[in-house]
């Protein structure tokens, strides 16, 4: 049975929660509520956060939008169609990760167990921190009283013994609530929702259990493995019949270790020049290789990516002689491989470089037989420049084949990529 507050958003079980340590915290629309901060006018308003031309997506909605069946990924124009008087806002991704390093430092100051899942969300572990700020229940509020004063941001938080449960919990008591499931509510809880809910269940999945009366998780907790690998393989029953008895033993991890780094642009118009597509592969493995030398990281393999005016899209990689992430090195691997994709003429959507097999500087660096000093040259002046931008700004020191370029935004998100600039 579960509880409300006198806001009627759902705040718990009935059951005891002290197995419920598991936490998910999940921002509410969250690029959009961090514009509202700053224009307080567009509080309680249809608002899209994402690119605002002829290709633009919506990354963001707020709730009243939402209501109208305005959802990210959904393209700008389809957005205002369901809803016109919407406001669009352009996004700026540094405002986003500073509200996201101001929410991440609040659940740090409860647990050390924290696993970001991306800008807006993380999984905690508070096993550890019970003693000192009581049950799972009233950790919950906490953070969302905390998030509250400190970002003027809310959050939904769900509780529960696994991962999966925790964000399913999370998703059900949005927007700004919380929910705890407690670990004898667990299978009611789950046996409730529609098999969707499970992870892995796609719509031809979905399709295929519900051609077989398979319609809510119970139904699925009780239909035999075999059946199941019949209809979704050997590995994905076994992960399904798992889930929808609630077994989810995976851990909170808090060290989280890029696969890959990279960045792209979508054109607001098709590009044919391959002196300008190689001048955004120079831009691109810049900020690629800031972002490697940030984390501290190394990459062995370079990637581009190209998507022509069909939509069809190719990719290349080329594996590096050692690792780097000096940006200079990564754009001469890029621009060997543009040059083999890409011919004067050819129409181009979208560009990016992307850094694969990365490793910890350090142990990389250890590993190198011979030096190459130029490169070694090129990546202490790279580094000065990072402090150099970190102090004033990207635009402060650049490459000379780079001047004159203005900053591009992504009409297909509407993000960029411009850090903070210093308020004196």
């Amino acid at each position: 049975m579960t509880k409300k507050d006198l806001g009627g958003r759902i705040t718990g079980t009935g059951g005891d929660d002290t197995g419920a340590t598991i936490l998910h915290v999940d921002m509410d629309a969250f690029f959009v509520s961090v514009e509202q901060l700053e224009r307080p006018e567009l509080r309680r308003k249809p608002v899209i956060v994402g690119g605002n031309g002829s290709r633009g997506v919506v990354s963001s909605a707020s709730y009243e939008a939402r209501a109208y069946g305005v959802h990210a990924a959904m393209p700008i124009g389809r957005a205002l169609q369901l809803c016109p008087q919407a406001v669009v806002i352009p996004g700026q991704m540094h405002k986003y990760r500073a509200a996201s390093a101001e929410v991440m430092r609040v659940f740090h100051d409860i647990t050390p167990l924290v696993e970001p899942l991306s800008i807006d969300e993380a999984f905690l572990d508070v096993s550890g921190a019970t003693k000192l700020f009581g049950s799972p229940s009233e950790i919950a509020r906490l953070i969302r009283r905390r998030v509250l004063a400190e970002t003027g941001l809310t959050c939904s938080v769900g509780a529960a013994s696994s991962k999966f449960v925790a964000k399913l919990a999370s998703g059900k008591c949005k927007p700004d609530g919380m929910l705890v499931i407690s670990p004898d509510e667990t299978l009611p809880f789950l046996h409730a929702l529609p098999v969707g809910a499970l992870w892995g269940v796609g719509g031809k999945l979905a399709e295929k259990l519900h051609g077989r009366g398979i319609n809510t998780v119970f139904d699925l907790a009780h239909t035999p493995v075999p059946v199941l690998e019949r209809l979704a393989g050997k590995a994905m029953a076994q992960r399904l019949s798992a889930l929808a008895w609630g077994r989810d033993d995976r851990a909170v991890v808090i060290e989280h270790q890029e696969k890959s780094v990279s960045h792209e642009q979508t054109f607001s118009a098709d590009v044919t020049s391959h002196a300008e597509l190689e001048r955004e592969v120079r831009a691109q493995a810049d900020a690629v290789a800031q972002r490697l030398r940030k984390a501290d990281l190394v990459a062995g393999t370079v990637a581009v990516k190209l998507r022509w005016a069909n939509f069809e899209t190719i990719t290349r990689q080329e594996r590096l002689e050692r690792p780097s992430s000096t940006g200079l090195v990564l754009f001469r691997a890029a621009a060997r491989l543009l040059a083999g994709m890409h011919h004067e003429g050819q129409a181009v959507r979208l560009i990016g470089v992307r850094a694969d097999q990365l490793a910890p500087a350090g142990e990389a660096t250890a590993l190198t037989l011979w030096d190459e000093q130029h490169d070694d040259e090129w990546d202490a002046a790279e580094r000065a420049v990072d402090v150099a931008t970190a102090k004033f700004g990207r635009d402060a020191l650049r490459p000379a084949s780079l001047l004159g370029r203005h900053e591009r935004r992504d009409r297909g998100t509407g993000l960029t990529e411009r850090p903070n600039r210093p308020s004196n």
